[in-house]
């Protein structure tokens, strides 16, 4: 199955590279299309923006296209279309390609950055700003610096996110921790959840101390903290990544110790999908969490105690690493969509990322916001000082040295890769291999791939 999935990822970038060379305007025929191709069309220009984003945060989204749409009524209209998780986005993405029906916008999480520049079918948001003398200065430079390749911004960042441990505050109290003073470490979490796990006269656990899903970013994200790679020639900044190095012993120290944990009864093992560890801690079931900023308007809302966040834990206390970036930016597509469609998805990714939009994006989601200057709008200053929980995001990038292994790995199969670490979590929980075997045998299955598509694109 795995390598099926390997070929028809292959595939459908050949598709995409080939089918990348017709249609009018953007990258392909010379660069982004100016002010007056929108100027000069007719009528309503139709924005199709295809995205990944649910409940609180699908209302915020929603409601800044409404505003946007109000503000270019009779010339611009933006339509929304949720398209599942960031997985489904990215395959149903690549269909459209073969089908030469692709979107006008697109929003693509983070790790499928190094696909869609080397798709050819997108338009360098630089190209865009290039092209007006628009300044990218304001948007946050570690954020600007994961999707720039090549010395170009090739896409526009917008929801990015940090990853933070959320603490149910009551529940440290209760068990005599002080949630001003978290855990920073693996092992001080551990410590922490055996406090914290709670059961009934029956012995049935009501309350573990810790509890995640069993998703690869988390691993990726405690790999940038202690300085180490997750694939070679400098997490793909170098040159293409021709193999992943996640099997070190940092990776394995961190997937041990979540196996550990769960095997020890201290931790709750709510599988792969997120909504479920996103539910097992909003219902009190769990008293430590690993989850994005992207969660803590959902989380704050939804709780009926109070959620204390803290930075993303180290894997041990020396470790010089800090967190990589989350979440994901936006596509304008180039071939088979007008000048005037390219530009005005251009305008419309413009008015996102204003400082009045990140704002209103920041504290109605938790998202960090990409423009620094939205920290100054006096909303959001308001909402920090209100929901202190927030400004943990802002502190925790700020005080992250940009760095290779925090930029995070640029694969062209990092999808793939990702999901084959989280079945050596899955190994590892079971009993089946080891921590250090698992992820070994995850890194020869996902060669093939790796070789597969670097050859395919060059």
């Amino acid at each position: 199955m795995r390598k099926l999935l390997a070929a028809t990822v292959v595939a459908g970038l050949a598709l995409t590279a080939c089918s990348s060379s017709s249609g009018t305007g953007g990258d392909q025929a010379g660069g982004a299309p100016g002010a007056q191709a929108l100027q000069d069309a007719k009528g309503v220009t139709t924005v199709t923006f295809w995205h990944a984003m649910t409940g609180q945060n699908a209302a915020v989204l929603n409601g800044l296209v409404d505003a946007f749409n109000q503000a270019h009524q009779g010339k611009i209209e933006v339509k929304p279309v949720f398209q599942g998780t960031y997985d489904d986005v990215i395959t149903k993405y690549k269909a459209s390609v073969q089908q030469k029906g692709t979107p006008s916008l697109v929003q693509i999480y983070d790790i499928g950055t190094r696909f869609m520049v080397d798709s050819k079918q997108t338009v360098p948001a630089q190209a865009f700003a290039d092209k007006d003398g628009y300044s990218l200065a304001d948007l946050d430079p570690g954020i600007r610096n994961y999707y720039t390749a090549g010395g170009k911004l090739v896409s526009m960042p917008f929801n990015s996110s940090m990853p933070l441990l959320y603490l149910n505050a009551d529940a440290f109290k209760a068990a005599g921790l002080d949630p001003a003073k978290p855990p920073q470490t693996l092992a001080e979490i551990g410590e922490a959840a055996k406090k914290l796990t709670v059961k009934d006269a029956n012995g049935q656990t009501t309350q573990y101390g810790f509890g995640a899903a069993i998703y690869g970013w988390f691993i990726e994200q405690l790999l940038a903290e202690s300085g180490t790679l997750y694939c070679d020639q400098g997490n793909g900044r170098e040159a293409k990544a021709a193999k992943v190095v996640y099997n070190s012993a940092q990776g394995a120290q961190a997937v041990q110790w979540w196996a550990d944990l769960v095997k020890g009864g201290y931790a709750v093992n709510t599988g792969r999908t997120t909504a479920d560890a996103q539910a097992a801690f909003k219902a009190g079931r769990a008293a430590m969490n690993l989850e994005s900023t992207g969660v803590l308007g959902g989380y704050t809302q939804a709780a009926k105690f109070t959620v204390a966040t803290a930075p993303y834990p180290k894997i041990n206390a020396t470790d010089p690493g800090g967190p990589a970036i989350g979440g994901a930016s936006l596509w304008i597509d180039g071939p088979g969509h007008s000048d005037a469609e390219q530009r005005a998805a251009w305008e419309f990714v413009k008015f996102l990322d204003e400082p009045a939009q990140q704002a209103t994006w920041h504290t109605g989601t938790g998202y960090f916001p990409v423009n620094r200057k939205a920290l100054d709008d006096p909303k959001d200053q308001a909402w920090l000082a209100k929901y202190p929980q927030f400004q943990t995001a802002i502190d925790e990038l700020h005080a992250t040295k940009p760095s290779p292994a925090n930029a995070g790995c640029l694969l062209g199969v990092m999808p793939q890769a990702r999901k084959g670490v989280e079945t050596a979590i899955e190994q590892t929980i079971s009993g089946a291999k080891t921590a250090q075997q698992a992820l070994a045998d995850a890194a020869k299955e996902i060669q093939p791939a790796i070789d597969s598509y670097n050859s395919s694109v060059g």
